[in-house]
């Protein structure tokens, strides 16, 4: 007995009936797992929300002195808005310049400091790519040497890149002291594992037949990395070592604040004195920064691309 026999086809009306019945049934189905996937994705929402304190009751001082408790969210955005306003300076048109001159007051030592912070996350970025580059052709599963290889290396790039760069930081500040060697090597390193990790993404999706043509020709693994992968992922590193520079200017502005160098330590000293406009100022010069790094990365980047096609 075959299938035929146990269903036979249908033919017309019937036909179109029994079209109509297994429609139904899997838009039925469909929307069925939409709403559970939404109602799970909703229920993690919230879960995570309660986690975070969201919907935490706070006590707050109301504007008659007396205290009363508040949901922690509209009680807190006015002062969110309040300390907003502080590091607001008034700029007349009539004096522009002279309130421009008060709000940046401290450019010269700024510029100065913003230097050193480029010139971290330069050096950062060159230890980062030098090291995520080497170890990602050993890191990806079908250029590596050896199955054990891999798994050192990934596990290593995993440490590099979980541990936070302000811890990163710190360390490095208690064993070299403070400086921009600390947070030359605490981006660094970090930047090794994130890009390490992007790296070895890409050599996973290369062709492999121009490494197994080396490889035929009696070529080293050296060899099938250098002529068969390199000129693959090239326009891709480039591209992410570029966003990575972009990313690690932020962050050297940041780890200054332990004492790694850079603006990072103006940051700090900024909100311990509360000086709230020193604060905007050093805030729109890193903007700017990074604003320009962007602009000229992403030329340069379309460049390589334009080159490479």
């Amino acid at each position: 007995m075959t299938l035929a026999d146990i269903n036979p086809p249908l033919h017309g009306a019937p036909a179109m009936a029994r079209f109509r019945t297994d429609f139904a049934q899997a838009r039925t189905r469909a929307r069925l797992r939409w709403w559970t996937g939404l109602g799970v994705f909703a229920a993690l929402c919230l879960l995570t929300a309660w986690l975070g304190e969201f919907f935490k009751v706070t006590q707050v001082t109301m504007p008659d002195g007396s205290r009363d408790w508040r949901w922690i969210i509209p009680a807190g955005l006015p002062r969110l808005g309040e300390y907003l306003s502080k590091t607001i300076p008034e700029l007349r048109w009539s004096s522009l310049g002279a309130d421009l001159a008060a709000w940046f007051w401290r450019w010269r030592i700024w510029l100065e400091l913003l230097w050193e912070t480029i010139l971290i996350a330069w050096m950062a970025t060159v230890v980062g790519v030098t090291g995520g580059f080497l170890l990602s052709f050993p890191a990806a599963r079908n250029l590596s040497p050896h199955p054990a290889v891999t798994w050192f290396i990934r596990r290593w790039l995993e440490i590099a890149r979980t541990v936070p760069e302000l811890v990163w930081a710190l360390i490095f500040v208690f064993a070299f002291s403070v400086g921009p060697m600390a947070g030359v090597l605490a981006i660094g390193i970090h930047s090794c594992g994130s890009l390490g990790k992007l790296y070895s993404e890409v050599n996973e999706n290369i062709d492999m037949r121009p490494l197994e043509g080396v490889r035929a020709a009696g070529g080293t693994w050296f060899d099938q990395i250098r002529y068969g992968a390199v000129p693959q992922v090239l326009p891709n590193i480039i591209s992410y070592t570029l966003l990575r520079f972009e990313i690690n200017v932020r962050s050297s502005s940041i780890v200054g604040y332990v004492g790694a160098g850079g603006l990072g330590q103006e940051i700090r000293t900024a909100m311990s004195l509360q000086e709230y406009t020193d604060l905007s100022a050093l805030f729109v010069i890193v903007l700017v920064t990074v604003i320009v790094i962007d602009h000229l990365s992403g030329k340069l980047r379309h460049r390589v691309i334009e080159a490479e096609t």
